[in-house]
């Protein structure tokens, strides 16, 4: 498996993985079984047929909010805590400002 652990250079560890065209599909499910509903207070998960979660084809669904096109080197993660996605281009993820593995 190739998941990552990323963050800022000064706080919260997040988890994720670099988006390419032949990712794994067990670094996919890992990504969306962790993405949550954040407007459900039971915060159930938030996979494609309900929500939210990414797909091979390269677009991440984020809760409540709709569709995001990823491309190769972007990084998608979510916060342990809460389930919250984050997708952090690959310019900003290759800045000083983001520590990863």
């Amino acid at each position: 498996m190739s998941t990552i652990t990323i963050g800022t250079a000064a706080t919260t560890t997040l988890i994720g993985v670099v988006w390419h065209s032949n990712i794994a599909q067990a670094d996919v499910r890992t990504i969306n079984t962790h993405i949550l509903d954040d407007l459900n207070v039971r915060h159930p998960q938030a996979q494609i047929g309900g929500q939210g979660g990414f797909t091979r084809e390269g677009l991440l669904y984020v809760p409540n909010r709709g569709p995001l096109q990823i491309y190769d080197g972007d990084v998608v993660a979510y916060d342990p805590t809460t389930g919250g996605v984050i997708l952090i281009t690959e310019l900003a993820a290759a800045g000083a400002s983001w520590v990863h593995s």
